[in-house]
């Protein structure tokens, strides 16, 4: 008789997480208006309570070793999830895996709140694997890790809804869902949904010259510029048909607005034409302006501005709009977000504070910049009463290092 050998199911375990009491000492703590050189900041029941210089003859339990000391890192546009799953076209890899990987390139990047951009679009020239069912199956893998770290979640995991306004299947999609999540009580007034409406049709917005958009459909696809050029042809006659469905998604974003339950992001506006527009269908962030006009209108009626923090390290946008770091320079970025790379929040921030803008100034723009912008009041600043999500900071090389990150639970 063979002897048979059997797998036990892996007992439930949890992953180390951060105290709930303790205290932090021998810190810089990079507070919203200044830097507290050898700070102490004390943490009970997962909040901040206190924030001082340290105290002679006290000892603190953990010792930050003069490393700087941010709020943990608020990312409200992140497209990393989606190329974690798909590193390469038609190379799919499992969702709980991509979540996992994933999780450790935003804990390595300081990030301890983010926001998966999920696309709700039909669009197929790019061949980038977005649509509605992996839009749909990214919000249910978020549900799912969530629900799995329950005891012990490292990064607050939410989603950012991206409606693609032209596209009528990603409309009733998304319809459905929000539906759901509003009948489930996983969304309302207190904790709202928040969504990105954008319209990526060539000739506009990010793409407003047209080239730009068909170097990016070769790359994305393999072809020639001009395969890809008649590919955009195509899309350009399919999008233009579909005018009545972006008014309809645009009225419908009002209307979702005016119940309290979504933040509205506009994405890629390019003029103060479309700010205003905007603020009547009531938005309240402003989303990778094209334009100094587009950002200086949204700053003028009060929204959030967000910029990509790959623009800030590059000095420039890659579709040739306006440059991140001009736009920080006349004060009219209110937030960074990673867009594709995590790691560049941070060292966007230490490139601006290295002659833009001072570096409390630049840190609160992954912070309590994005924070605000997503209408989140509990996070983004070393202050009393805030979650104690925590990151410290040193600098190698003059680039920045996370040494630590301590989440609150």
């Amino acid at each position: 008789m063979t002897e048979q050998t059997t797998l036990e199911q892996p007992r439930a375990w949890s992953l180390p997480r951060s105290p709930r009491d303790y205290v932090l000492g021998h810190v810089r703590a990079v507070l919203p208006n200044r830097i507290l050189d050898d700070a102490r900041i004390v943490v009970r029941d997962g909040r901040i309570v206190e924030v001082g210089e340290s105290r002679v003859g006290t000892r603190a339990d953990v010792d930050g070793g003069g490393l700087f000391c941010l709020p943990g890192l608020v990312d409200v546009h992140s497209d990393g999830l989606e190329r974690e799953r798909l590193p390469r076209p038609g190379a799919e890899l499992p969702w709980m895996f991509s979540m996992m990987s994933f999780e450790g390139k935003l804990r390595a990047a300081g990030v301890t709140t983010v926001f998966h951009g999920a696309s709700f679009s039909d669009r197929q020239a790019a061949k980038d694997g977005r649509s509605v069912d992996s839009a749909l199956a990214m919000c249910q893998a978020v549900a799912d890790w969530n629900e799995r770290q329950a005891d012990g979640r490292l990064v607050d995991h939410r989603v950012l809804h991206r409606l693609d306004v032209r596209s009528g299947l990603g409309l009733a999609a998304l319809q459905q869902h929000l539906e759901a999540m509003v009948a489930s009580g996983e969304i309302g007034a207190e904790r709202p949904a928040v969504i990105s409406h954008e319209d990526h049709t060539p000739g506009i917005g990010q793409y407003a010259d047209r080239t730009f958009y068909e170097r990016y459909v070769a790359g994305m696809s393999g072809i020639s510029q001009e395969e890809a050029r008649d590919r955009v042809d195509v899309l350009l006659a399919e999008r233009e048909s579909n005018l009545p469905v972006r008014e309809e998604s645009m009225n419908w974003l009002a209307g979702q607005s005016a119940t309290g339950r979504v933040r509205i992001f506009g994405h890629d506006p390019e003029s103060a034409a479309e700010i205003a527009d905007l603020a009547r269908r009531g938005g309240d962030v402003a989303e990778f302006p094209t334009t100094v006009e587009a950002a200086k209108e949204a700053r003028a009626r009060g929204m959030s501005v967000v910029m990509g923090g790959p623009n800030i390290l590059r000095g420039g946008s890659h579709s040739g709009n306006v440059s991140g770091r001009e736009l920080a320079g006349l004060g009219l970025v209110t937030a960074l977000a990673s867009d594709y790379l995590p790691s560049s929040l941070l060292g966007a921030v230490f490139t601006l504070a290295a002659g833009t803008m001072s570096l409390p100034e630049a840190a609160s723009l992954v912070t309590s910049g994005p924070a605000t912008a997503v209408g989140l009041s509990d996070r983004g600043a070393l202050e009393p009463g805030q979650r104690a999500d925590l990151v410290l900071v040193g600098l190698d090389h003059d680039c920045p290092v996370v040494r630590s990150v301590l989440r609150a639970h």
